[in-house]
């Protein structure tokens, strides 16, 4: 049982914000429609890599929805959408500000045909604001939040966080907005509007940086690995690489130097005797800290620090990471047969409930693959789907492969 079987979903989002956000719902059981251009689709579609035209990083966020390709600018095209709304429970875009209203697509054109639909816009700025008006990717966001400023190393150029953060954050904050406004409806039968913006969703994640500058002024830097409130919890070098070090604590700190570097004197060093003065030399603590890892490899910290009780561990890869055993262990990585594909793997949702199925549910459809199976559900016949395939009104890349999915 999945808690949002029968909820359904109108999805016109690209790229990644709104796609990551409808994954999720759409593996706790929604019925997710993705609504694309026909032709071009999502315009991550022509993302590469691509196996036999299909891009493998879309169908990473996309999995577990149905495509319909409509012609939005058409007038039967906008009719259609609407039809399918009258019965859905959210809508989401992600388009620039006005564009959904210029389709006669947007959440008052949506009410009248649903009064109680739940409707949510993810933009770079958001709805209001000087700058409602900019396109906004996820750099964007990331470059006027403060964070390519304090992302890297000292005197180093303004550096992204090696994810899409800001698209992700906006992804997420959409989830939970969208459970807290359904929880809502059901509670009160009223609909909702949700207007969440890449920068906004970025800065609510900044909680120790905002309490910092509020508290004193203190502006975040970049600091490495470092962290900005406590030391030693960073990565530093070994023989072979590096192993990150968390002794964030009073008892921590003792059992790293006592049983894992040996340095029990640094328990009375005035440098290090407590957190205060351990930031205030923290550069001769990193290069003391360094000067006893560098003479044996990551494997023997990782192996001293787990006997000691100290948090630590190797810093991988991102191909050593999805090889690790313990990734591995905990199913991290799904295996799926795409229709276009073939073979395919993707990253599994996260979560294990006790009693709750959260799992992938089929690969990303390929684009228009449920045009005429869902149009058919809402009662087109079958002469008016053909002619609007014809008319480019819908589309289906694939009418050959029709019979083998079904």
């Amino acid at each position: 049982m999945r808690p949002l079987n029968g909820f359904r979903v109108l999805d016109l989002t690209r790229f990644l914000s709104g796609p990551y956000c409808t994954m999720v719902l759409s593996e706790l059981g929604a019925d997710v429609i993705k609504i694309e251009q026909p032709g071009t689709g999502d315009d991550s579609r022509r993302m590469a890599p691509k196996i036999n035209g299909e891009s493998y990083p879309f169908a990473m966020p996309n999995r577990s929805k149905r495509s319909v390709a409509i012609d939005l600018k058409s007038d039967r095209g906008r009719e259609l959408f609407l039809e399918l709304a009258a019965s859905a429970d959210l809508v989401i875009e992600n388009f620039r500000p006005g564009v959904a209203r210029r389709l006669g697509i947007d959440y008052d054109a949506v009410r009248k045909v649903r009064d109680n639909i739940l409707y949510c816009s993810i933009s770079g700025f958001g709805q209001t604001g000087p700058y409602r008006d900019r396109p906004g990717f996820d750099i964007m966001a990331q470059g006027i939040g403060g964070f390519m400023r304090m992302t890297g190393h000292p005197d180093g150029k303004p550096t992204k966080v090696g994810i899409a953060i800001n698209d992700i954050a906006a992804g997420a904050t959409a989830i939970y907005s969208i459970l807290a406004a359904e929880l809502h409806r059901r509670q009160t039968g009223a609909g909702q509007y949700m207007d969440i913006s890449l920068v906004d969703a970025g800065l609510a994640w900044t909680v120790w940086e905002s309490g910092a500058y509020f508290g004193n002024g203190e502006a975040p830097a970049p600091t490495g690995t470092r962290h900005r409130r406590s030391t030693p919890y960073q990565a530093y070098r070994t023989a072979d690489g590096y192993v990150t070090i968390g002794a964030n604590t009073d008892r921590l700190w003792l059992r790293l130097i006592n049983d894992v570097l040996k340095r029990p004197d640094w328990a009375d060093d005035p440098r290090f005797v407590d957190l205060p003065a351990r930031m205030a030399n923290i550069d001769e603590l990193e290069r003391e800290i360094e000067s006893i890892t560098t003479t044996l490899p990551t494997s023997a910290w990782v192996e001293r620090m787990d006997a000691a009780g100290v948090p630590g561990g190797p810093v991988l890869t991102y191909e050593e990471a999805l090889a690790d055993p313990h990734v591995l262990a905990r199913g991290m990585i799904v295996e799926l047969e795409h229709p276009v594909i073939g073979p395919m793997r993707t990253i599994a949702p996260p979560t294990r409930f006790s009693d709750i199925d959260y799992s992938v549910r089929s690969p990303a459809p390929w684009l228009g693959q449920h045009t005429v199976s869902v149009l058919t559900e809402l009662g087109i016949d079958r002469d008016e789907l053909e002619r609007l395939l014809a008319e480019g009104i819908l589309y289906d890349a694939h009418p050959e492969l029709q019979e083998q999915v079904q």
